[in-house]
């Protein structure tokens, strides 16, 4: 008797946990309100990393460099495959901690990514609070190609 109600329970917590919903992804592809770039959000250790992949200016230009960058070392690095997430801890509507780079200025942002739905992201870039600025970033398909 106790061995049938332990099964059963057990088959009943499978059962909710099977239908539970699951939270939306930080992962994958989003189109930025930024020279329609679209940066692919992916794990990266413990943390979550976002690189650019496409952008309108790198399908006319796909050797445009990091020529704002204020180290001139740096100047020379294509902006194909940059880094421009990076460092982020989990929190539970998202990830926080991690830091934006905008190649436009050359300068990086303590950012926060918030999960809206299950195809929206805010992007939170600020150089400290308040003095912030956000972005609803739209999740799209992979590109077809890597411009």
């Amino acid at each position: 008797m106790i061995r049938s109600r332990i099964v059963w329970l057990v088959a009943a917590c499978l059962m909710i946990a099977a239908a539970a919903p699951t939270e939306p992804s930080v992962e994958g592809y989003w189109l930025t309100q930024t020279h329609h770039g679209i940066v692919q959000i992916a794990p990266c250790g413990a943390s979550v990393c976002g690189v650019l992949v496409t952008s309108e200016l790198l399908a006319r230009t796909p050797d445009l460099t990091d020529r704002h960058n204020p180290n001139p070392a740096l100047r020379g690095r294509k902006l194909l495959g940059l880094t421009l997430l990076s460092g982020f801890h989990a929190v539970p509507s998202g990830w926080a901690g991690g830091t934006i780079y905008n190649p436009d200025d050359g300068n990086t942002y303590h950012a926060r990514l918030t999960i809206l739905d299950a195809d929206h992201l805010r992007v939170r870039g600020c150089v400290f609070v308040p003095l912030c600025r956000s972005q609803v970033w739209v999740r799209v398909s992979a590109p077809a190609s890597r411009t």
